[in-house]
């Protein structure tokens, strides 16, 4: 779930996708299953809630935005877990768009995040060409959704290039926790 989109869009975006989450989880059957059970029927006996482009924030701050999206699915997740299933919920980035840094500004510390904003991004007046690489302090997300202020905004930045080897060789792609989720979905089933 892209739940900063979400809050850059302000409250009513936040509560659909809310409920839109709910509806989806409402699909599924939900449950554990043995190797009985399992030839009759499937049921979903994991369930992975993923607040995505963590890399757009500051790590100080994936752990109130793991917050923010356990609130939006607390419901769902509690029937979930009635139901059998077991049930997580992570900050992650498939793909790492950015790199952590500290920025000193009038005698401060931030915090801060170093990328190449998206074509129109503007950011304090500015607007990024796509080209640019630059340093932004994030902000921090509040601890409670309903305390997170309606001005919200957060930059959406441009993938990494591609790295090779001196062999010629194509890098993997930087992302956060994905492995961990993957470890949750599928850890077991594997080995």
């Amino acid at each position: 779930a892209d739940v900063l989109a979400a809050l850059n869009s302000g409250p009513t975006a936040v509560a659909e996708l809310e409920t839109a989450l709910a509806s989806v989880l409402a699909s599924f059957r939900l449950g554990r299953t043995n190797w009985f059970t399992g030839l009759v029927s499937r049921k979903i006996d994991r369930i992975l809630f993923a607040a995505t482009k963590a890399d757009h924030l500051h790590h100080g701050n994936h752990d109130r935005l793991e917050a923010i999206l356990g609130k939006l699915v607390a419901r769902a997740a509690e029937r979930a877990k009635f139901a059998g299933a077991r049930v997580e919920v992570i900050a992650l980035a498939s793909v790492r768009a950015t790199r952590e840094a500290s920025v000193t500004s009038r005698g401060d510390t931030l915090p801060s995040i170093i990328g190449v904003p998206m074509p129109g991004e503007t950011v304090d007046g500015r607007t990024f060409d796509g080209q640019t690489e630059v340093a932004i302090f994030p902000g921090d997300l509040p601890d409670d959704i309903a305390a997170a202020p309606s001005d919200v905004r957060f930059v959406r930045f441009r993938p990494p290039k591609l790295e090779r080897t001196a062999e010629g060789l194509t890098l993997s792609l930087p992302h956060i926790r994905l492995d961990r989720a993957l470890e949750f979905l599928l850890g077991d089933k594997l080995a």
